[in-house]
């Protein structure tokens, strides 16, 4: 599979993330397209968590801004895009890049590897694409415990699995920011290799964390099925900063339409 890179469009500017304005179809597409054409790429699915945390440190902007593809996983940043009047098309989620760019891999004849999750997760997540897709070659899965990154030998170690494994696609289910600046460093060792930073995506995958009814997604209420799948962990992070976050966002959106 081979072809030109297509011309990239001007970004759109949503919460001061510079967004990429495609459907989940068109960056499949890109990266397929890249690929083709030997050349690699960082990938980065910013979420309304993800912008305020941006919107905070100056590092992390230049992060996501930094990346090849920004794609808007979160319906008040593309509500907020069309109040502005610079729509961003649809809602792009790392849970769906997941599948959508392994059935490309697929059909390619790319290898990928899924690096992040807790022990054994990233296996079950190896088992159910490759079922799903089929001839999805996953060359490599790599689960480093909690803290790997605080040492030059811990972070060594998942460079050179990841070196010697070659993959074209790297799926990196660390969380932000820890899984982005990872990405950073080790895109110097694979030029040609597509990185996507996604998450929970490698959990989604394995079905060992469960996604919301298609509804709920489409409606933007999927935070919702979540914070009541994982009250503890997800609470504060939801109610306190992020709901606060996107009111403002929206409301000053709204203010600037008019």
């Amino acid at each position: 599979m081979t072809g030109a890179v297509p011309a990239r469009p001007p970004r759109v500017a949503v919460a001061g993330v510079p967004f990429d304005p495609v459907t989940e179809r068109q960056a499949v597409e890109r990266v397929a397209a890249a690929l083709g054409a030997g050349e690699g790429g960082h990938l980065v699915t910013p979420n309304v968590d993800i912008c305020r945390a941006v919107a905070r440190d100056p590092a992390l902007k230049e992060l996501v801004s930094g990346a090849d593809l920004v794609v808007a996983d979160g319906m008040p940043l593309v509500w907020a895009s069309r109040l502005l009047r610079e729509a961003l098309p649809e809602r792009v989620t790392g849970a769906d890049l997941i599948w959508s760019l392994s059935a490309m891999a697929a059909r390619g004849g790319w290898p990928v590897y899924l690096l992040g999750g807790p022990p054994g997760v990233a296996a079950r997540a190896e088992w159910e694409l490759a079922n799903r897709c089929h001839g999805l070659r996953v060359c490599g899965v790599d689960a480093p415990p909690y803290g790997f990154d605080r040492s030059d030998e811990g972070v060594a170690r998942v460079r050179e699995q990841l070196v010697a494994a070659r993959p074209a696609i790297v799926f990196v289910g660390l969380g932000f920011p820890l899984q982005d600046r990872l990405i950073a460093g080790l895109r110097p060792e694979l030029p040609r290799t597509w990185f996507v930073g996604c998450g929970s995506a490698i959990a989604f995958a394995a079905g060992s964390v469960a996604r919301a009814p298609l509804w709920m997604r489409r409606s933007g209420t999927e935070w919702l099925f979540r914070l009541a799948s994982e009250p503890g962990r997800l609470a504060r992070r939801y109610l306190v900063d992020d709901v606060p976050f996107a009111t403002r966002l929206l409301t000053r959106s709204l203010l600037l339409r008019r």
